[in-house]
């Protein structure tokens, strides 16, 4: 095999492949990226039994063939080469990397022993890029990242006609966001349990370039895939079934405040410098205040008053801190609602663009209140 490309072509593509290589691969060979050079590209696969990558790269091809060769290292190299054009070339069992005067030789791994590439499944239909990214960047924060519940590690991903749900939840807070998409079907409904941090990797990866494929199996292969802009990500569902949390979301809420959604998260960091671990920060709502407070006793103390629109009776919650901020940092709105049914139950968070009228509802974020001793 020989062929020659761009370094920084390359570097990007042996790059993207490599993020889907597993730091401890159950098989040797599955540390390795396959590059394919043939008619004009150059094609980079990535597995590791749960998930695949693969996409190509136009090249100046001398010799069609196939090689198997470290991911991690032919990553680490590429990024340090000089910006010239890359020769490419195998010699035996050994790959030889060149550069203008720098010359990487690397061992070859036996490609038969690569297990074959899951393919594609049929279309689901396609979403903008750009609106799933942002969509699974809200709700992944909720997701949890303990692995003795493999469940709660996923993302559901709910496609019902014309729009995708995506659901998370880590026991103490939850998060939905609804996305508009065109399904290849127009009466689709069907579900999807993916790991959040496989979808964070496509959202960040493939979000951006225009509209994203999903592609979901219809047979008992457990497989989803996303395309976009040239690149094909694969991955397993998740096993089990996910907790029915959308009865969570309160169907009534008789209390609602209005703040600032930039001031509010600039003063709960604030306040929080002196909240112990596993400390909360107070919120008194009042009818145009809103007083946060963290730390008692001797210990250190903060306060803080921004301006609040109150709709109901005076309420008085306390959040932890990491998961308000968490929820306040991707309402895309000048505003936040809080809806309470109650001060010991679930406070719901949605974003709002205007000071008065109603909620945006694309967007929910539940948490937890923390019990104020009595």
């Amino acid at each position: 095999m020989k062929f020659r490309v761009e370094r920084d072509v390359l570097t990007e593509a042996v790059s993207w492949a490599a993020r889907s290589l597993s730091p401890r691969p159950p098989v040797p060979v599955l540390s390795g990226l396959l590059l394919k050079a043939h008619d004009g590209v150059v094609s980079l696969s990535s597995f590791d039994y749960e998930t695949s990558a693969r996409l190509e790269i136009p090249a100046e091809i001398g010799a069609e063939g196939t090689i198997l060769v470290s991911g991690r290292l032919l990553a680490d190299i590429c990024r340090s080469l000089p910006a010239a054009p890359v020769d490419v070339e195998t010699d035996g069992s050994k790959v030889t990397l060149t550069c203008r005067r720098s010359s990487f030789h690397l061992a070859t791994m036996p490609e038969a022993e690569y297990p074959p590439l899951p393919g594609l499944p049929p279309l689901t239909g396609a979403v903008s890029g750009d609106a799933f990214a942002r969509g699974v960047a809200q709700v992944i924060i909720a997701a949890s990242k303990d692995d003795t519940l493999p469940i709660l590690t996923g993302v559901r991903m709910e496609f019902e006609d014309e729009l995708i749900t995506l659901l998370a939840t880590d026991r103490y807070r939850l998060a939905l966001r609804e996305i508009p998409w065109k399904p290849a079907s127009p009466s689709v409904s069907t579900s999807a349990l993916v790991k959040a941090k496989t979808l964070n990797e496509v959202a960040k990866t493939l979000g951006g370039s225009g509209e994203l494929n999903i592609a979901l199996a219809d047979d008992d292969s457990r497989l989803i895939g996303f395309e976009s802009g040239g690149r094909t990500t694969t991955s397993l569902l998740v096993d089990g079934d996910y907790p029915k949390i959308r009865s969570l979301f309160p169907e009534s809420t008789p209390i609602h405040a209005i703040v600032s959604t930039q001031e509010l998260v600039e003063a709960v960091r604030r306040v929080s410098l002196v909240a112990e671990r596993n400390t909360p920060v107070r919120l008194a709502f009042s009818d145009g205040l809103v007083a946060l407070d963290a730390g008692t006793g001797e210990d250190a103390q903060a306060s803080e008053e921004l301006e609040a629109q109150l709709t109901g009776e005076d309420i008085t919650v306390a959040f932890n801190p990491h998961y308000l901020i968490e929820g306040l940092s991707v309402i895309e709105a000048p505003y936040v609602r809080f809806s309470f049914t109650s001060a010991p139950k679930p406070a719901m968070l949605t974003a709002q663009k205007e000071l008065e009228g109603d909620d945006e509802i694309g967007y929910r974020y539940l948490v937890m209140p923390v019990r104020l001793p009595n």
